[in-house]
Formats: C-alpha cells, sequence, structure tokens
C-alpha cells in the first residue's frame, strides 16, 4: 500500500488537490494515472482511500471515496535526546523511533553537547517519511531544541526515566516500565549528562535507569529505549 501525507485534508473535503511537489511525485514518480486508488492520512489518526480524478503532475486531484479514523494507541512516548555531534546519526534516530512508533521528540542542548545547531524543517520531513514508509497515521511532534534546564523546568506529568553512564544506583527500564503509562526519558550527548545535570533531574523526580549492561552510543539508546517501551505495551 502507498500512503501519502498531508495535514489539510479534512474528514468533511470530497476532493482533495496535492501540490506541484506531490504532484510530480505521484504521477511522473510513481507513475499514478486516473482511476487509481491511493491512501491518504492527515497524520492526525484519518485515513482516506482517494480515486485519482485528475493527474496531473501540476495539479493532481483525487475523489474521496472512504475514510475512517485509526485509534490511537493507549500510551505516549516522549524522548528528550541530545543532537549528536554526526547530524546523520540523528537523524537515522528520527526515522527509526518513528517506524517503531513514538509520539514526541525534544531536542535538548546539555553542557556536554557538542552541536547546538538543529534543523527542525529537516526533521519534519524526515518523520513525514518515515511515518508514510511504516503505514502509520499519527505524524511525531517534534519540539524546537531547549536547553536542559529549561526543560526540567517545564511540567511533565508523564513517568519520568533519566538513562545515564555514572556509577550510582539506578534501576533497569524495562522492569520500570508499566503497561499503558506514558513516558518521558532523557537521553543525552555523547559526553553523557553532567553530574549537575543529572542531580537537577533527580530532583525533579526523574528516574535513573539503565538500558542494559552496555555503553551505547546517544542514538542507539534512544532506539533501545523507544523499542523496550514498545515491546512491553505488545
Amino acid at each position: 500500500m502507498q500512503l501519502f501525507y498531508n495535514p489539510n485534508i479534512k474528514k468533511e473535503d470530497s476532493f482533495f488537490t496535492f501540490d506541484k511537489e506531490e504532484s510530480k511525485h505521484i504521477v511522473k514518480v510513481l507513475r499514478k494515472k486516473e482511476s487509481d486508488i491511493i491512501q491518504l492520512s492527515n497524520g492526525n489518526g484519518s485515513l482516506f482511500t482517494c480515486e485519482i480524478t485528475i493527474a496531473s503532475d501540476k495539479k493532481c486531484q483525487v475523489k474521496i471515496v472512504d475514510s475512517q479514523f485509526i485509534e490511537p494507541k493507549k500510551y505516549k512516548v516522549h524522548l528528550a535526546v541530545a543532537p549528536t555531534k554526526m547530524n546523520d546519526k540523528y537523524e537515522w534516530f528520527l526515522e527509526k523511533a518513528t517506524e517503531i512508533g513514538i509520539d514526541e521528540i525534544t531536542p535538548i542542548i546539555c553542557d556536554h553537547s557538542e552541536r547546538k545547531v538543529f534543523k527542525k524543517d529537516r526533521a519534519e520531513k524526515i518523520l513525514q517519511s518515515a511515518m508514510k514508509q511504516s503505514l502509520q497515521y499519527y505524524l511525531p511532534k517534534i519540539n524546537t531544541p531547549i536547553s536542559f534546564l529549561d526543560f526540567i523546568k517545564e511540567n511533565h506529568e508523564d513517568s519520568k526515566f533519566i538513562a545515564h553512564c555514572e556509577e550510582q544506583n539506578k534501576k533497569s527500564f524495562k522492569n520500570s516500565i508499566k503497561i499503558n503509562e506514558n513516558i518521558l526519558i532523557l537521553i543525552g550527548p555523547e559526553g553523557d549528562f553532567s553530574l549537575n545535570e543529572i542531580a537537577l533531574a533527580l530532583k525533579n523526580n526523574f528516574i535513573p535507569v539503565t538500558l542494559g549492561n552496555t555503553r551505547l552510543r546517544t542514538e542507539t539508546a534512544a532506539i533501545v529505549a523507544c523499542h523496550t517501551i514498545a515491546l512491553i505495551n505488545e
């Protein structure tokens, strides 16, 4: 099944017209023609079955023949992950986390962060592409980068965890998760969280956890955390 994404389609629409870029992709690249059936999501749970009525690479129009609402999962996953030194590694994390199932991502700038510039527009395109590829109907939210200190000060009502590498008393993450609970977990940069950041997180009721017996890279740790939550909730 080929899934397309556009946030502007609404369930009361009878017809929908793609922009020039998407029209060209549908008609020229995928070679779709009139009367072909495609599926379209607005990234907010709605799935539309559409019939192509105008197969133009400048203006591809579809008629909506059916629509349905896909119920969201019963839990939310929010990962606050420090941008990696190599941007492609963070982009890999964004793609794979979307495939596994994540709801919200916040890039956090930490004391040991080597990268403090984050291209949100590019990240959103990666999330959209991964959502379509993995046939999901909810687009993850990507937040504007924020400092660790400011993020910790915010009111987070989820179950809160911090994964770090210091030799301190930590719980097993997989044994700390409950089914259908909203999870927020902090993943630090290549140099890990500073001792001050860890102390501040603990002061704000974040539970220190380990993701396993080996030392993981930032992007690997984020994927392990995301996948662990998904497995617990299967």
